[in-house]
């Protein structure tokens, strides 16, 4: 049996993976979060009793918890971090301790892991910063803008020295914007969607014209299960959709989808740091086989159903939760 632990297993991408982990009949899983406001065990709620995994709620800045579930693992995959660049403007101290010590604590753990085969070290396109034209390769420069990506840069790079000096068998991966069921709603889309629902503005960055590439959260699951088997340690990965949407369009989709009219768009001063433009070339990934397989569109469409038939799960976190109201009322009440 193959032990996996994936760290941040109870958020938005790591919850998937878990579910698409425990489809391999020979891994066996472990679960590690903190369950923070975005971990939430209602995202593990098909697999809390499935007997190839176990939740363990906990820090990855514990080292005495992190060591032993590192010693007895062959494949750890690392997203447990502070996530949305938004409050990372707020409190950047969070995200350093988090994604930068939090990172450090695993790879020392993993120095001297006897079975370990593979860390994942989950990135993202952020890093590379804002990019006016052209695609980011694994190569260029990282110039990350805000204290999020600057956060996951220093986790990013932090890792890939522990591969070339302690040969920790590292690789690190930076995927586009992800989307689909069980995103925390203070992200865009299910922010977007949900707001709409109700009737309420969706707020919408300065003039709207900000690009990103949208991945289907279920094909960046794809994409890591395939660099666990078939990537090479020391080497960096971009996983991106293909799909490059400006801000603004993508609001009105939502709108249609949910038919909502655009009068809803409420625009707001832009936030700091916000970079123009993402997009990845992932031509190194594509040669190993993979390849996007949920259409935008088709992928879009069911996420809104999916915010639409799943009230249970983000109701109470917008109507029930005063963490929540408070953050939505400081980032955008005064704007």
């Amino acid at each position: 049996m193959v032990e996996v632990l994936v760290t941040g297993g109870a958020g938005f991408i790591g919850s998937q993976f878990v579910r698409s982990a425990l489809a391999h009949e020979d891994w066996r899983v472990t679960t590690l979060d903190k369950l923070t406001y975005a971990g939430r065990l209602e995202n593990l709620r098909e697999v809390l009793d499935h007997p190839r995994h176990r939740f363990v709620r906990g820090d990855v800045c514990d080292p005495e918890l992190v060591g032993p579930l590192v010693q007895g693992a062959e494949i750890v995959v690392h997203f447990a971090a502070e996530t949305h660049v938004d409050r990372s403007i707020q409190a950047a101290g969070d995200f350093i301790r988090t994604d930068v010590y939090g990172t450090f604590v695993l790879l020392e753990a993993a120095r001297t892991a006897p079975r370990l085969r593979r860390f994942v070290q989950i990135s993202t396109d952020e890093v590379y910063g804002s990019v006016p034209e052209g695609a980011s390769r694994e190569t260029d420069e990282l110039r990350p803008r805000n204290p999020y990506a600057a956060s996951k840069a220093g986790a990013d790079r932090l890792a890939y020295s522990y591969w070339a000096t302690y040969g920790v068998p590292v690789i690190v991966t930076r995927a586009s914007n992800n989307y689909g069921p069980r995103q925390f709603p203070e992200k865009l889309i299910p922010l977007f969607v949900t707001n709409a629902m109700d009737g309420l503005p969706v707020p919408l960055y300065g003039d709207g014209l900000n690009v990103r590439d949208w991945l289907h959260v279920e094909d960046h699951c794809r994409a890591l299960e395939l660099l666990i088997e078939r990537g090479t340690a020391g080497e960096v990965y971009n996983i991106g959709g293909g799909n490059l949407v400006p801000n603004a369009e993508l609001t009105r989709r939502i709108l249609s989808l949910v038919d909502r009219p655009e009068s809803l768009i409420q625009r707001v001063p832009d936030r700091p740091g916000h970079d123009r433009r993402y997009c990845l070339d992932t031509s190194k990934l594509r040669s190993l086989g993979w390849k996007p397989a949920v259409p935008f569109e088709a992928g879009l469409a069911a996420t809104v159903n999916w915010y639409r038939t799943n009230e249970w799960w983000w109701r109470p976190i917008k109507e029930g939760d005063p963490a929540f109201r408070s953050y939505y009322e400081r980032q955008y009440g005064g704007r």
